[in-house]
Order: structure tokens, then C-alpha cells, then sequence
């Protein structure tokens, strides 16, 4: 156990997919995964490890942000020897070619922020998703027929729609990033499985546009992101 997880070793699985919201890994539990049980309740950051197609997985939320991803994967990476991390968020568009409900797999993130100097002093703002994960998701979603989008992200410190001047944001974004969507949690993610010799990707729905100016309510952030908790259990089957 450690001061943010009251589960034992060996009630964590090595494959953990990780949504933000501990509703949505209640929800994925009840849904799609079979004799599940509960096995993490400090802070109501519920945790929940079945099996799916026979093979064992936890799902796990982590809550929103760069810091409660990156406690929470850290102490899963380091003290529950989990291998894989499967991040299954929400983000929002900054691409007019993405619409609400895309699924979009990161390759790299991008930060402004300071994790990486904070976690072992390196001056570090772009991070990578792991390339052999990426690859089987891909692959899977090809076999699987579920539509997806590669691309690179954001990770704000900040939700966008409380920025004082969002264009002021997208205009200092370094273009040869190619930044399609912003969110708030993979830069710590994939910068703290990079740091611990682990495995870390990171599928994203698109449930908000900064040019369509649409959104979901939350009770569809909640359930209707079924394409992406497909993708992501179905490649857990291969990893």
C-alpha cells in the first residue's frame, strides 16, 4: 500500500487502463469487464481489477492533472509493478478536422509546465508515448474496424475554456509540434513510464472543439466513449 492506493500488489493487474474520472472506470467495470472487484477507494479514486476475454486488468482513475497522474502512475509503475498504462481520457479539438467523439491515439506531448525538472531536475517538455504499445493499439483498431486518429497533444496546466485569451495559448504553441487536442494529464504519464523503464500510451475522445464550439454534457463523457474503452481492452489482450 502507499498513501494514495490501499490496494494490495496483487490485487493490481500489470496491464492498468486509466481514465481521469473514477465514475468512468465504475462505468467501464460494470460494462465490459467480468468478476471485478473493488480494490482502491483512498480519495474516492476508485480502482476496480476483472478480467476481460479471460486476461486480467485493472482499471484505475486517476483524477485530473499533471500532478494526480503523475502520483498515481508512479506508485503503480514503482510499487505495484505494473508494466503497461493505458491512459483512456477526454480532450478537446484544436484541429477543425477533428469532431466531437474522434478517438485520437498520442504519439508525443507537449508541456509548459515544469514536471519533468520537479521529478529528477531535466529540462524536458516533449515526451513520447511507447512505440510498441502504439503499435498493437493501431493495429487493433485496424482488425477491429474502430476509427481512429494519430496525433500530438497539449498538456495543460490549465483548463482551457478558463484561459484568459485562448488564441494568445495557440499561437505561442511551437508549430512544428503539430498540436491537435489538448488535455491535462499524458505528459506525466508518459514522462514518468519513460523515467521507471515501464509502457505508457494514451487514447483520447474528443468531447469538446475550440472551432465548433460544441461539447458533451458530463454524463456523456461518461458513457458514450465506448469506441476508445473498446480499442484500449481490446489491445490490452495483446500486451
Amino acid at each position: 500500500m502507499t498513501p494514495h492506493i490501499n490496494a494490495k500488489e496483487e490485487d493490481i493487474a500489470k496491464i492498468v487502463l486509466a481514465p481521469g474520472d473514477p465514475l468512468r472506470a465504475k462505468y467501464i467495470a460494470e460494462n465490459f469487464l467480468e468478476d471485478y472487484k473493488l480494490v482502491n477507494t483512498v480519495r474516492n479514486i476508485l480502482a476496480y481489477t476483472g478480467t476481460y476475454k479471460g486476461k486480467e486488468i485493472t482499471v484505475f482513475s486517476t483524477g485530473m492533472g499533471i500532478p494526480s497522474m503523475g502520483i498515481y502512475c508512479y506508485e503503480l509503475y514503482k510499487f505495484y509493478n505494473v508494466e503497461t498504462i493505458i491512459r483512456i481520457g477526454s480532450c478537446g479539438a484544436y484541429s477543425e478536422s477533428l469532431n466531437l467523439l474522434d478517438t485520437i491515439l498520442v504519439k508525443d506531448s507537449y508541456t509548459e509546465g515544469n514536471f519533468a525538472k520537479a521529478l529528477n531536475n531535466k529540462d524536458c517538455h516533449l515526451t513520447h508515448a511507447s512505440e510498441d504499445v502504439n503499435d498493437i493499439i493501431k493495429q487493433t483498431g485496424n482488425e477491429q474496424n474502430i476509427k481512429f486518429v494519430e496525433g500530438n497533444v497539449l498538456c495543460s496546466e490549465c483548463f482551457d475554456y478558463y484561459i484568459e485569451d485562448i488564441n494568445v495559448l495557440l499561437n505561442r504553441l511551437p508549430a512544428e509540434f503539430n498540436i491537435t487536442a489538448a488535455e491535462m494529464e499524458s505528459f506525466a504519464l508518459f514522462y514518468t513510464a519513460e523515467y521507471l523503464n515501464k509502457k505508457a500510451a494514451c487514447l483520447l475522445t474528443v468531447v469538446d472543439s475550440h472551432y465548433k464550439k460544441e461539447e458533451l454534457s458530463a454524463e456523456s463523457r461518461e458513457k458514450s466513449l465506448n469506441d476508445m474503452i473498446l480499442l484500449a481492452l481490446e489491445s490490452s489482450l495483446k500486451i
